[in-house]
């Protein structure tokens, strides 16, 4: 099986295939090193991020003797692995959302616009990926960035939009949104008495 060559690739380097157009970022590489008679053999492992920049986004891992057939591994991973997430206006979260991971615990909030992607350097490669514009984002218990990134998918995964939410319940989305204003001003009058 003959391979094609490949040429040197930049971090998040775009890529089309069958139409859509992926964005692939390298987030970790690890030298790992397996002690044999003869000494050590070593190995590469890789964490990519892969994702359309238009609300979908896989993680992927790979393990190979070279530094690009672990880059190439992870990447394959992660475009079978793609989540889609429900995005508000196209560019943040619909809700505030905690993900848990190990020991790794993510705390993700929706951001108003203009506000940009504040977040780690893991984390902020998953949401560049998926394409939010808008995100405060914050890493609380682990610095390893396999634990920080599977805690933000865990997170992202548990993301809700009010159309599945009503759908879930039998309502309209109306309905939902529109019983938060209207409990507005009837606190707004408790507090004023």
């Amino acid at each position: 099986m003959a391979r094609e060559p490949r040429e040197g690739r930049d971090r998040g380097e775009r890529r089309e295939r069958d139409g859509d157009e992926l964005v692939d970022k390298l987030v970790a590489i690890n030298r790992v090193a397996k002690v044999v008679k003869g000494g050590r053999r070593f190995a590469f492992a890789a964490l990519v991020v892969v994702g359309d920049k238009k609300g979908r986004v896989g993680l992927g891992s790979g393990k190979a003797r070279e530094v690009p057939e672990a880059i190439r591994k992870a990447t394959d991973s992660a475009k079978r692995s793609m989540i889609r997430v429900p995005m508000r206006e196209g560019r943040t979260l619909h809700h505030d959302v905690i993900g848990h991971f190990g020991a790794g615990r993510v705390v993700l909030r929706a951001a108003p616009a203009g506000t940009g992607i504040i977040a780690g350097g893991p984390m902020r490669a998953v949401f560049e990926t998926m394409g939010m514009g808008d995100v405060v984002a914050k890493s609380l218990g682990t610095t390893n960035p396999h634990n920080m990134v599977k805690a933000t998918f865990a997170a992202l995964k548990s993301v809700n939009s009010p159309r599945s939410v009503a759908a879930r319940r039998g309502k309209k989305v109306s309905d939902l949104i529109g019983r938060r204003t209207e409990a507005a001003p009837e606190t707004r009058e408790a507090a004023d008495a």
